[in-house]
């Protein structure tokens, strides 16, 4: 008959696995798969009197920022605008709780549906800032693309030649996002 371990044996075992995946995923982590955020994009061509700017995209004229997108599904949800690089935050019964702009990275998710994943309150970017209420929803192209705000409050700079996912928010509407985007959130990008 094998011999039994003590209830603290397992305990211990328990534990130290537990601790080997935290590594594991830190690691994983570090290795270039954290999103930070610029205002520049891919996709925009550049024009010899264009100048970057700190500041989020200027809204289609006769654009409603407080009314949610058609066709951004139903239910409590984030719902996130690529053209107008805006945030809603709607509740389960589909009352705007929140809107606010955004500075996207250079890496844009594809329209569709997603869930928040992985959660880190704080760390610092790929670009050297400090971020916080980090929220990661999905990946291109070996680039993750989360929601975060810096923590002291500023806009992102360019980030010339770099692949960046992070989408900055500013301070308090990151501490709003947080709180609304639990884990297993839906997060919806429409163009």
């Amino acid at each position: 008959m094998p011999a039994r371990l003590p209830s603290w044996a397992w305990v211990t075992g328990l534990t130290t696995g537990a601790i080997a995946v935290v590594a594991v995923l830190g690691v994983q982590a570090d290795q270039g798969t954290k999103p930070t955020a610029s205002t520049s994009r891919p996709s925009t061509p550049a024009t010899a009197d264009a100048k970057p700017s700190a500041e989020p995209k200027e809204k289609e004229k006769g654009a409603d920022a407080s009314a949610v997108p058609a066709g951004s599904g139903t239910g409590r949800r984030i719902v996130y605008s690529l053209d107008t690089q805006q945030v809603w935050l709607v509740d389960a019964s589909d009352a705007l709780r929140r809107s606010f702009e955004v500075w996207p990275g250079t890496v844009d998710p594809d329209p569709g549906t997603y869930t928040i994943g992985t959660r880190s309150e704080a760390t610092t970017g790929s670009d050297g800032v400090d971020i916080e209420h980090i929220m990661y929803f999905t990946a291109k192209s070996g680039v993750s693309i989360a929601f975060s705000n810096a923590v002291d409050g500023s806009s992102p700079p360019p980030a010339e030649g770099r692949q960046t996912g992070g989408i900055r928010v500013a301070k308090d509407d990151g501490e709003a996002l947080w709180t609304f985007g639990t884990t297993g959130t839906t997060v919806r990008v429409v163009d």
